[in-house]
């Protein structure tokens, strides 16, 4: 969450301290000082030499270099951790930072009693696909998925990519019969837009599986709920 507002300079009174000042050695009048510039270095007027009224500008420079190095180093470190959290193929989350996100969804579901749903995500016959059109075929099907998942859902739900050809979805204020509605429309979505590979188009079959979030479990028995309700769902149809 981004916070905006205007913070107030605690260093505007060195700042404006620091301008008078040179402003007086410009003009030649240096010897009409006032006595507040000894007091506020703590010196005394018959001390205050070229070198000690070019301390408080130094200082001021100092703390604006200290301050743009911190802003370079947090970049970096945001930078670092997008890298971390996203998924080597895909513009999805990698597991690691998904299973992170299903913890918050439980927590909040925990505290709150909010609603939500874990939809679980598996393509068919994967290995056939990579047998048939390689693995940049392969490639090329789950970045597909992917993107339609992508494409289908809220900007407030998650999608991961739980490794090889399984993806997980968090679905915010959706019981259990909400989320099995919108996660057949997701593969119906899916199955309907065939990859091309090449001079091939590769037809897509998937399947999934949905659990409501539980907040008496944690993220990685979701996963595993979510998991044996999409295999579950699998053998039906067989």
């Amino acid at each position: 969450m981004k916070i905006s507002g205007v913070r107030a300079d605690p260093l505007a009174g060195v700042r404006r301290r620091v301008a008078l000042q040179s402003a007086a050695d410009a003009s030649g009048l240096a010897t009409a000082r006032s006595p507040d510039s000894a007091r506020f270095l703590g010196l005394a007027e018959t001390d205050i030499t070229p070198q000690v009224r070019g301390a408080p500008g130094q200082l001021l420079a100092e703390i604006d270099e200290l301050r743009k190095e911190v802003t370079r180093l947090k970049a970096q470190l945001a930078d670092v951790e997008e890298i971390a959290d996203r998924d080597v193929l895909t513009p999805l989350l990698n597991r690691r930072a998904f299973v992170r996100e299903l913890g918050r969804a439980i927590a909040f579901a925990q505290r709150y009693g909010a609603k939500a749903s874990l939809a679980y995500f598996d393509l068919d016959g994967f290995k056939a696909v990579n047998d048939r059109f390689g693995h940049a075929g392969g490639d090329e099907a789950l970045k597909a998925v992917s993107k339609a998942l992508i494409a289908h859902v809220r900007e407030t739900d998650v999608v991961g990519r739980i490794g090889g050809d399984e993806f997980g979805v968090i679905l915010a204020q959706a019981d259990g019969a909400a989320a099995a509605a919108k996660a057949a429309q997701l593969a119906a979505v899916i199955q309907s837009e065939p990859v091309q590979s090449g001079e091939w188009m590769m037809p897509l079959h998937i399947s999934w599986g949905v659990r409501e979030i539980d907040p008496a479990l944690t993220a990685e028995d979701m996963l595993s709920a979510a998991d044996t309700a999409m295999y579950e769902r699998k053998r039906a149809r067989a």
